[in-house]
């Protein structure tokens, strides 16, 4: 049986200890190394290439921002999973515009947390139940009557749902086999429609509205 490894990073000995003690009850994940910073959390994750590195957000020295961005450009291929208190909207969407494998709430309840962990091992997004509702909130167009969706066409569907799965406009383009400037055309006038500001909030709203390949 592959057990699929987790490096925890977090200031605060006592919440490694109990998170440790959660997963360590699970016959499939084992937690490999547990980082009290985002400079021992590099250095870990270069040596240990965990399946998952569970980020804590606030930390004194190295925030969790900077690290995952560290991370990221130490092309690390673990999924980093946010894990905080905080369930500020600015929060939850600078870490998914930093690309961060989901979002999860210290809080959780114990059976959750394990549940969006292994989903995450697995390659999905995931995100703690009360964010999906600040994010809908914050990204949800002011017409509540029709579904924005009906308004997309066909094209711009297509560049939504491939905006979610995080690919860029080259990859969008070589994959529908158009330029990369129609690319840019489809996106403009999909945010437009569904009143979004960025490729990020498309790619949230699209999770929210269950909207993927």
């Amino acid at each position: 049986m592959h057990h699929a490894s987790i490096l925890l990073v977090d200031d605060h000995p006592m919440l490694r200890k109990g998170v440790a003690q959660l997963i360590s009850l699970e016959d499939n994940l084992v937690v490999v190394a547990e980082a009290s910073s985002g400079d021992e959390a590099i250095s870990f994750a270069i040596k240990h290439t965990p399946d998952l590195i569970l980020l804590d957000l606030n930390m004194k020295g190295l925030s969790g921002i900077d690290t995952l961005i560290a991370l990221k450009r130490a092309e690390v291929t673990s999924k980093i999973v946010i894990f905080s208190v905080s369930d500020s909207e600015s929060d939850v969407l600078q870490a998914i515009k930093f690309a961060a494998d989901g979002y999860l709430l210290k809080d959780s309840e114990p059976e959750e947390l394990i549940e969006k962990i292994n989903h995450a091992i697995a390659g999905e997004f995931v995100i703690s139940s009360p964010l999906t509702q600040i994010l809908a909130r914050s990204l949800r167009p002011a017409s509540k009557n029709s579904s924005p969706l009906k308004s997309l066409t066909q094209r711009e569907l297509e560049n939504l749902k491939l905006i979610a799965a995080g690919k860029s406009n080259k990859d969008i383009a070589s994959k529908l086999g158009i330029t990369e400037a129609t690319v840019k055309v489809h996106v403009k006038n999909l945010l437009k429609k569904l009143g979004l500001k960025s490729r990020v909030e498309a790619a949230v709203w699209a999770i929210e509205h269950k909207i993927s390949h």
